[in-house]
């Protein structure tokens, strides 16, 4: 059987057991979709990202979650460049890595931090019932009324459509109890990936927002720190006019509610830009199993 080098790096945090957990398999050239997802089925993490060759970048990436393959991902890219620089494969400078979205630019600086350049923003408004948004994610409905008319519900996407909604105090962010299908219904009624949550309301006095993500209909109930919905919260922070002046840089706060506490750095400006340090938590090989496609039972 094939064996392949796997590793879970943690993103958008310097220590281990923290931020998001990524897996990451430096060479997946040959593999098959079905092993592919195999392989992040069995890692169980929110996303896995595997390197290939590629025609048109310095290389190619795929993404897939325990059920699914996803067009983009921040965290996984973070990651899977914080340990090509680990290993010494990349310096820093700008590198380019081909998407399922088209070729990015990834720039690792001196100092170790992954910036990833977003797709091109686009974001969406949405009527949204505000009653069955409470419902679904277990927060009172005044907590979304009290900042609609400043912050309205939209679609952003900086490759992947996100519901962003957002709330008035941390304790509504804090305190919600999803109820995971009712999620799942309002996010794809609004052709989105997940629902992201937010408020202005902080744990850190640098931060600019406290945020929380639920992706269940990807396969992915709570994500603990999500680079590319904090991309796309930042194009639409600035598309609703949410401060006088844009800051140049923004720090979004997430994780600490499912005790992985994280930090994305996130640039608006011609393009969209999320930013962070990663660190390894576990490195090993996997052994991939060949997979007969004919034995694929389809639900």
């Amino acid at each position: 059987m094939d064996t392949r080098r796997a590793l879970l790096v943690d993103a958008f945090t310097t220590e281990p057991l923290a931020g998001n957990a990524a897996g990451v398999v430096p060479d997946a050239d040959g593999l098959s979709v079905e092993q592919m997802q195999a392989v992040a089925r069995e890692l169980s993490v929110s996303e896995t990202a595997f390197l290939r060759p590629s025609e048109s970048a310095d290389r190619r990436v795929r993404y897939f979650t325990p059920t699914q393959e996803v067009d983009l991902c921040g965290h996984a890219t973070v990651a899977a460049h914080a340990h090509l620089s680990e290993e010494g494969v990349l310096d820093a400078g700008v590198h380019t890595l081909e998407t399922n979205v088209g070729d990015l630019e990834i720039e690792l600086t001196d100092d170790g931090v992954v910036w990833m350049t977003q797709s091109q923003p686009t974001v969406r408004p949405v009527d949204v019932d505000y009653e069955r948004a409470s419902e679904a994610l277990g927060v009172p409905v005044e907590s979304f009324r009290a900042v609609a008319d400043e912050l309205p519900a939209a679609v952003a996407s900086t490759g992947l459509p996100f519901l962003v909604l957002g709330v008035d105090f941390l304790d509504a962010v804090g305190g919600a109890t999803p109820d995971m299908g009712a999620v799942a219904a309002l996010a794809d009624e609004h052709d989105a990936t997940g629902v992201y949550l937010f408020c202005f309301d902080t744990l850190d006095a640098e931060s600019t927002l406290h945020a929380r993500m639920f992706a269940p209909g990807a396969g992915v109930p709570e994500d603990p720190v999500t680079g590319t919905a904090s991309g796309a919260c930042g194009a639409y922070l600035e598309h609703v006019g949410a401060f006088d002046t844009l800051p140049d840089e923004m720090q979004f706060e997430q994780g600490e509610f499912v005790d992985r506490p994280g930090r994305v750095r996130v640039r608006v400006g011609d393009e969209v830009r999320v930013g962070g340090r990663a660190v390894t938590a576990l490195d090993g090989t996997l052994v991939v199993p060949e997979i007969d496609t004919d034995e694929i039972l389809e639900a």
